[in-house]
């Protein structure tokens, strides 16, 4: 096992699963604090494998301070590297979005990935120098899995929810790495929070298949139904032009065109969900006000499925509710 520093070898211990060779800010009315899942009702195993990831990116900085920069990105940048395992792996950037190492993306090296988007639409070097720049911490988004021929960034289907970490490794650059989302279960599928609102998504479909629009569109909008609950999760529902039609926190707003709408990197929300409704379903990665934490602007992992050719219905997890803390943006 290659380990160059005791915390090193924890990490991939840990950490190592699946490796391989509008323009008003929106309010909804928040569940209570008791309500929000921690890592601890993930299980510890969720909870460990945060940690390892968070002490893999330390000890990787660590090394560049040690290092040197130069040094530093030749082993971030090698397969083969001291911080190489698989799918584990350390990329580099500068302040300007300019890629400086990744072992599995050579020909990319010393490209500006400013405009760079996950298969959703998301932003994500932008967004992980923004974290980065303002001391680190957690981001989501989606990306593949490496395989024996490296990476294929233009194989969509096969991005998958990751979780990653980002922090500052010196003056002007920044690293970060990431771990599938699955793999913070111990078992097949999702952790706990995440499995609880892909449950509740499919649901809500197969009920509203079951039962007919009307119903289903009505038991969706109220707050005592059975599309909200106890961890504070809802189902809310759109035509595919982006018109809503079923919220239980957002009345006021059923009727109203939201496919326009874009977040602060430019994102546009609603027009991303909704084409993936309409491609079959699946995750998209954006940021959204988190009424729990006064609306401030938070990453947020949405799941959506398809009703019929005519609207489409989701639901949402923060980051916060994964990690247990909040990544200001």
């Amino acid at each position: 096992m290659k380990c160059w520093i005791p915390g090193l070898c924890l990490v991939l211990l840990l950490a190592c699963t699946g490796c391989v060779a509008e323009e008003e800010p929106i309010s909804i009315s928040p569940p209570s604090d008791d309500d929000l899942v921690s890592p601890s009702g993930e299980g510890e195993y969720a909870a460990m494998v945060m940690t390892s990831l968070q002490l893999y990116m330390e000890d990787a900085v660590g090394y560049a301070m040690i290092a040197g920069q130069d040094e530093a990105l030749a082993v971030f940048g090698d397969p083969e590297g001291e911080f190489t395992y698989g799918a584990k792996y350390v990329y580099a950037y500068d302040d300007d979005c300019i890629l400086l190492a990744h072992p599995y993306e050579p020909q990319s090296v010393g490209l500006d990935r400013s405009g760079w988007t996950d298969s959703r639409g998301l932003p994500v070097i932008r967004l992980g120098r923004d974290v980065a720049a303002a001391g680190g911490g957690f981001i989501t988004y989606l990306y593949l899995r490496p395989s024996e021929g490296g990476i294929d960034e233009a194989a969509y289907a096969t991005y998958e929810p990751k979780l990653g970490y980002v922090l500052p490794a010196g003056e002007g650059w920044w690293i970060g790495s990431g771990i599938a989302l699955a793999d913070l279960s111990p078992d097949e599928g999702y952790p706990g929070v995440v499995g609880d609102m892909i449950s509740l998504v499919e649901d809500g479909a197969a009920y509203a298949l079951s039962e007919g629009d009307e119903a289903a569109l009505a038991e969706i909008s109220d707050l005592g139904g059975r599309f909200v609950n106890a961890n504070g999760h809802y189902l809310y529902a759109y035509q595919y032009d982006g018109t809503l039609i079923g919220h239980p926190y957002l009345p006021n707003l059923i009727g109203s065109n939201l496919y326009d709408r874009e977040d602060g990197y430019g994102m546009r929300n609603i027009e991303a969900l909704a084409t993936t409704a309409k491609e079959g379903g699946g995750f998209v990665v954006f940021i959204w006000p988190n009424p729990d934490a006064g609306n401030r602007e938070e990453l947020k992992i949405g799941y959506v499925l398809p009703v019929n050719d005519e609207w489409w219905l989701g639901s949402g997890v923060y980051l916060s509710e994964v990690t247990g803390e909040y990544t200001p943006l």
